[in-house]
């Protein structure tokens, strides 16, 4: 079962699964190592882990009896699935399951010799100086600005002070260095007439590569 199943059984973020399954490995807990997989609507490359019976009973075994339930129903659908697959009884069976075989194999070799500049274009960006602003960033994510601002306000990424209309970066993002303050004005207090600093937040390089590798445009 992949890590991503795994998340949608549970109605956990792949984020949350990938952390949990890193630690078991770091632990040695479980065995297992993070392989790609191209996500079907955008054929984008992302990680995912690909984990046994056992290990994914150990991943999930602090989640709820209702969790692990669905997790436990699943596996045995997988299993009944398993056992209906039937071996190719001639050869010339044998040669049409191989003519299929190969022709997903070039499908998937064409997605990702697509994606490939993509995915360069992300690492170079993560690499380079300087942040964006979130309208900017939408952008580059292609997808609407609007759409971009609720997915950060819904995932904590940013929040709005009570009484405030401006938006603001939540202390983990900047510590991960996902996220800076720019100060984008000095206003006047309307009372005191003490000029007052304006921040705006700003995706680091290092949040936009984050961002994509979350497939924002997808899950909205």
């Amino acid at each position: 079962m992949s890590s991503r199943e795994i998340a949608e059984l549970t109605g956990s973020t792949h984020d949350n699964v990938l952390k949990t399954v890193r630690g078991l490995v770091a632990k040695g807990v479980v065995s297992s190592n993070d392989t790609p997989y191209v996500h079907p609507q955008n054929g984008q490359i992302y990680r995912e882990f690909l984990l046994s019976q056992r290990d994914t009973l150990v991943v999930v075994s602090g989640y709820s009896v209702e969790l692990r339930a669905k997790i436990i129903d699943r596996w045995q659908e997988l299993e009944a699935q398993f056992s209906q697959f039937q071996i190719p009884a001639t050869y010339a069976e044998a040669l049409q399951a191989a003519a299929d075989q190969a022709r997903d194999n070039q499908s998937l070799r064409l997605v990702i010799l697509d994606q490939a500049p993509k995915v360069a274009a992300i690492k170079r960006l993560a690499a380079a100086g300087g942040a964006i602003c979130i309208t900017d960033t939408a952008k580059q994510l292609q997808i609407q600005p609007a759409r971009l601002f609720a997915w950060l306000e819904q995932h904590r990424w940013i929040f709005r002070r009570k009484g405030s209309k401006r938006w603001v970066a939540y202390q983990p993002r900047i510590t991960a260095g996902y996220m800076i303050h720019k100060v984008t004005a000095l206003t006047p207090d309307p009372e005191s007439g003490i000029e007052r600093v304006a921040f705006d937040p700003m995706v680091t390089p290092k949040g936009l590569a984050r961002l994509a590798e979350f497939n924002v445009g997808a899950s909205l």
